[in-house]
């Protein structure tokens, strides 16, 4: 069984941050990608705001830049995904993948949270032309268009509103008749004269030929469906944390995100988590690139106390 100072399980920013800093710390760190190296941006066409790149960039390229900078400094990269761990007797901490079997001194769990999807034809094959997760990410592209927003929470009021910097309409699509957001988002959404609302309505399809095109709907009640020309469907029912793995090990709040300290240390010493595993607020490339740093700050002092 292979012995490593240092694993990370993830690969977005937050873990080829902290594979970046546990290198620089001459920790030799193992970073396991998951089932997709660099995690959700590594589907993102655009990258516009992250702080250093005044032309923007794109997701793989950034993905590929975070990479080249941990493993200059000896971060290794293994294309592979974690299946078990065994955390409750640790360390060293017990960590297996399809092909391999490790023990750690410390683990940093990196492994990020997934938007909810429709799972409608359509959806899957448009990500990143047209279909989206994130105003915050995409907006900018959608100046002067047509846009749709499914969802009817406090997230899918936010990214509306957001949303109303750039496009010239915003529909939201919501399955019910009334919203679930809190009251002062309700008043804002609803007294924006670019913010329109489609009642009791939810999507069958999402057809484009290379890009979102238009959308079919139907309507709950009446059962009438209704093809609507857009340029962007942008969905928010929420995400969920890819913690499963975790279960009965480490600590969790009521929607399954990791709990950390002000280290970002979870239930478990010696095992740390960043980005979005434990954050379900700010979900931000920049956000998670500096939770991984904290995480990777903290892993490298607690093992100098160990010793």
């Amino acid at each position: 069984m292979q012995k490593e100072k240092v694993i990370i399980i993830g690969s977005g920013p937050a873990g080829l941050t902290a594979a970046l800093y546990t290198a620089r710390a001459n920790l030799n760190p193992l970073v396991i990608s998951g089932n997709q190296l660099g995690g959700q941006i590594s589907i993102t066409s655009e990258v516009e705001n992250y702080p250093g790149f005044p032309e923007g960039t794109t997701g793989p390229e950034l993905v590929e830049m975070m990479q080249q900078q941990a493993e200059r400094f000896g971060a290794r990269l293994l294309i592979d995904e974690v299946t078990e761990v065994k955390f409750s007797n640790g360390p060293p901490f017990y960590v297996k993948t399809h092909a391999e079997e490790f023990e750690a001194d410390s683990v940093v769990i990196t492994v990020g949270a997934s938007p909810k999807r429709l799972e409608i034809p359509g959806e899957e094959a448009l990500i990143g032309r047209g279909v989206s997760f994130c105003a915050t990410c995409d907006g900018f592209f959608f100046r002067e268009k047509d846009v749709l927003v499914v969802g009817g929470g406090d997230s899918a009021l936010e990214e509306a509103l957001f949303l109303t910097k750039f496009a010239s309409r915003v529909r939201i699509i919501h399955r019910r008749d009334q919203l679930r957001a809190g009251e002062a988002l309700k008043r804002r959404a609803t007294s924006n004269e670019k913010i329109e609302f489609i009642w009791d309505t939810v999507l069958e399809k999402i057809e484009g030929n290379g890009k979102v095109q238009s959308v079919l709907t139907r309507n709950l009640k009446t059962d009438k469906t209704e093809e609507l020309e857009t340029d962007g469907v942008f969905i928010f029912i929420g995400h969920y944390p890819n913690s499963s793995l975790f279960e009965g090990q480490l600590g969790m709040d009521e929607r399954n995100y990791l709990v950390t300290d002000d280290h970002m240390m979870t239930s478990i010493p010696g095992v740390f988590a960043a980005g979005e595993i434990q954050d379900p607020v700010w979900r931000q490339i920049a956000t998670s690139v500096g939770q991984g740093c904290a995480a990777a700050m903290a892993c490298e002092r607690w093992l100098e106390a160990q010793e």
